[in-house]
């Protein structure tokens, strides 16, 4: 379905690049795709290419009150570390990558999925919909770096990536892990929100 919607834009490993996108900002120079292992203690995402081989590692430390998470390469190597502001009211975090660049993603509580939300310390602009669940992460320039689509209804939680700026790969892999991060806390609150209602 995403290779054709413009609503929503995932597609798997091995399927054609969205005709949107592709109209839009060309064929992308690489994709990642990302899967998200269930039924452990430690929150683990794995990286993969489109050959399906795994180059990057996420894992986030449980219990972890921070949501301290740590991103690695293929080989083990350092690529990111991830903690999240405990009290915020832009659900902040904090990124460091391991060449040194430092930079926040923030959202305002009521406006994750609608505005457009600014990466401090890179200048960089990322907007999304939670329709279609895509995401377009933008330069300063107002060039596109990359598009991000979560594929609906799964407990795997699958998301791809089509990159058009290659050279920043390892801090867009940072920024992905953190939305998944942030999308899944909105949701665990609104679960509980709703628990919290219908008990009342």
């Amino acid at each position: 379905m995403g290779v054709f919607s413009k609503v929503h834009r995932f597609r798997e490993s091995g399927e054609q690049v969205n005709v949107y996108n592709a109209e839009r900002f060309g064929e992308p120079k690489k994709s990642l795709f990302t899967t998200s292992k269930i039924l452990t203690l430690h929150k683990q995402i794995d990286i993969l290419d489109s050959s399906e081989n795994i180059v990057y590692h996420a894992e986030t430390k449980f219990p972890s009150i921070h949501d301290k998470t740590d991103i690695a390469d293929a080989n083990g190597n350092q690529v990111a570390h991830i903690e999240r502001k405990l009290i915020s009211l832009h659900e902040r975090h904090f990124i460091n990558m391991a060449d040194g660049t430092m930079f926040e993603l923030s959202n305002e509580i009521m406006h994750i999925f609608k505005d457009v939300s600014n990466i401090e310390g890179l200048g960089w602009q990322l907007k999304g919909n939670i329709l279609g669940l895509n995401f377009e992460l933008y330069d300063t320039n107002g060039n596109i770096i990359a598009v991000i689509a979560q594929k609906m209804l799964s407990i795997h939680d699958k998301y791809c990536v089509d990159i058009y700026m290659p050279e920043h790969e390892k801090m867009l892999v940072a920024i992905l892990i953190t939305l998944q991060h942030m999308i899944k806390d909105r949701e665990a609150r609104s679960s509980s929100s709703s628990s919290s209602s219908s008990s009342n």
